[in-house]
């Protein structure tokens, strides 16, 4: 794959300025794909080309701009058909005023309306599939299969590639899986201060000693809030913290119901819903034991990973992309979706690691996710994709004509 030096080079053949790339999202607000689209921009930026996202906005807007991207406010978190259609032209012009080479679709609602776009543009078009999607009825299979449109096609594991092999019909050739990845340097067990923890552990009103089970993630029911809360209240203990990391705006009833589960089980003095984290690092730090109990298949499952970055015993279902990023006996365990006794066992087994078997534990985590899931590789892989695509002579496998070549062609 072309270096980071050759990809600098290639500015001189593109009629004398930098390639543009731009990556479509509906909000900047958090989670995997919007952590994605920053770290993408950012590592564009750093090879010298120029970046720009457009979406609805949010607050990780700063984000893009501060990696030294651009932002482009349109209405593409909107589902209406109607904006979808008009989203068409918005794009379509923001190409072609701004000399866009590729369009890179991260969401399915943008991804009709920069499909369109690129196509009467005449600009290559990428997509990202971040999840296998539901898809139970004929029209929802239709407006899925935006995400197997791309001239090239990213899957973040391979359990979402094998699914758009099966579901659409794609062409391998045009699917590549490059896996997400983590930020190594933020999430480094070496560089968090002291007094990051002090500060959390007190913004959260942590106890001293007590350990702590966490599960990070948006508050939303496939997430397993309800199994971890049955597979806390089987422990034979209660000199413990459950911390749910997450935002709950979204689903406010949902939080409701978690308290009133919480209550009936008794728990109500060990589970605390805390809200979001800004220093996730720190947070992983101050658990015990992660878990991730998502009851439908993730398509990747980036928390896991940043955890066992983080050096943190893991836990999580058995499908999905976890499948893929937990070594089980290794780097955490894998226990099987909607099963709670399954969870409380393997609760039992972190919360009762020797502490040298931790620091081993801490030390095969961080170094399978230093090999596979370094977020370097996650860029160096993508910008090696858009070149590929702007750039097919420095393709790898292309060879220039020689000698051999016109005696045999004579």
């Amino acid at each position: 794959m072309p270096s980071s030096t050759e990809r600098r080079a290639f500015e001189t053949e593109h009629a004398g300025r930098p390639p543009a790339v731009l990556q479509v999202v509906p909000t900047l607000v958090t989670g995997g794909v919007e952590r994605g689209t920053v770290e993408i921009a950012a590592a564009l930026v750093k090879a010298g080309w120029r970046a720009i996202v457009a979406s609805s906005g949010g607050p990780m807007v700063h984000e893009i701009e501060r990696a030294g991207a651009e932002h482009v406010t349109l209405p593409l978190a909107s589902k209406n058909p109607v904006v979808i259609y008009r989203n068409i032209a918005r794009l379509q012009r923001l190409i072609e005023a701004e000399s866009i080479d590729l369009v890179h679709a991260r969401s399915r609602a943008p991804a009709w309306s920069a499909y369109y776009a690129a196509r009467r543009s005449g600009r290559p078009f990428v997509t990202t599939l971040h999840n296998i999607y539901g898809g139970g009825s004929g029209a929802k299979r239709l407006y899925n299969s935006v995400m197997a449109k791309g001239d090239r096609v990213i899957a973040i594991s391979q359990f979402v590639a094998d699914h758009a092999i099966a579901t659409y019909g794609l062409d391998p050739a045009r699917l590549t899986v490059i896996h997400r990845g983590v930020d190594l340097a933020r999430f480094d067990p070496s560089a968090i201060h002291p007094s990051r923890l002090i500060a959390l552990a007190k913004e959260w009103r942590l106890e001293d000693g007590a350990p702590v089970i966490m599960l990070p993630g948006r508050m939303t029911r496939w997430k397993g809030h309800f199994d971890l809360l049955e597979a806390v209240s089987r422990l034979p203990r209660r000199d413990l913290q459950v911390l749910f990391v997450g935002n709950d705006q979204q689903h406010p009833g949902f939080r409701k119901e978690l308290e009133t589960r919480i209550a009936a089980l008794d728990l109500g003095s060990i589970v605390h819903m805390v809200g979001d984290a800004k220093d996730m690092p720190a947070a992983f730090m101050l658990a015990d034991v992660v878990v991730s109990a998502s009851t439908e298949p993730e398509g990747f499952g980036r928390i896991a990973v940043e955890a066992q970055a983080m050096g943190r015993p893991v836990i999580a279902t058995d499908h999905g992309g976890s499948r893929e990023t937990i070594i089980p006996g290794e780097t955490g365990w894998l226990v099987p979706p909607r099963d709670p006794a399954a969870l409380t066992t393997a609760l039992e087994m972190a919360l009762n690691l020797s502490p040298r078997d931790r620091v081993m534990l801490a030390a095969r985590s961080r170094a399978a996710m230093t090999e596979k899931f370094d977020a370097r590789h996650m860029a160096d892989a993508t910008l090696d994709l858009y070149t590929a695509l702007l750039f097919p002579d420095h393709a790898p496998g292309h060879r220039e004509p020689d000698a051999a070549d016109a005696v045999a062609g004579a």
